[in-house]
């Protein structure tokens, strides 16, 4: 199961990790409509917000899982090995994934709200589909608590030999 979600977690992260390419495809296609052509195009706009917002959010899991998040490294490379893992599968089990878990309660009603009326952007020409954005928070909660239950029960086990 373990490695299930390993996996499931590294092709989401390395298929998101594309939607960079198109965010810098787009910036420069709005740049170029803006400064050459005095065009703006508030959908394309919003589109590198979307696609931000996908890749740091679906990324998350992606990033705990490669290590490649931000440690306050100042104590933790001192410690042992041993050490380590008891602090990492504490850690990813009893602060994570219960923030984890808070994150989808707190964020379910604000989510269902936006499915419930479809909601759009509020710009005229803007994305109609901010409810799909809003859904990445929950989605990105799971994946977070999936890969870190894994890494925890991971971390934990090789304490026990």
């Amino acid at each position: 199961m373990i490695d299930r979600i390993d996996r499931v977690v590294d092709a989401v992260g390395r298929t998101v990790a594309w939607l960079n390419l198109g965010m810098v495809g787009i910036t420069c296609v709005v740049v170029t409509l803006r400064y050459a052509f005095e065009i703006g195009t508030i959908f394309l706009q919003e589109s590198v917000v979307y696609l931000h917002g996908t890749a740091f959010l679906i990324g998350l899991s992606y990033a705990l899982q490669h290590d490649a998040h931000v440690r306050v490294d100042i104590i933790y490379s001192r410690l042992t090995r041993r050490t380590q893992a008891l602090v990492n599968g504490l850690g990813h089990t009893l602060l994570l994934m219960p923030l984890c878990v808070a994150i989808v309660l707190f964020s379910w009603d604000y989510t269902i709200s936006a499915w419930v009326v479809l909601e759009g952007s509020s710009e005229v020409a803007g994305v109609p589909a901010v409810f799909l954005l809003k859904t990445l928070i929950p989605v990105s909660a799971l994946l977070l608590f999936l890969q870190a239950g894994a890494l925890g029960w991971r971390e934990l086990r090789s304490l026990r030999g």
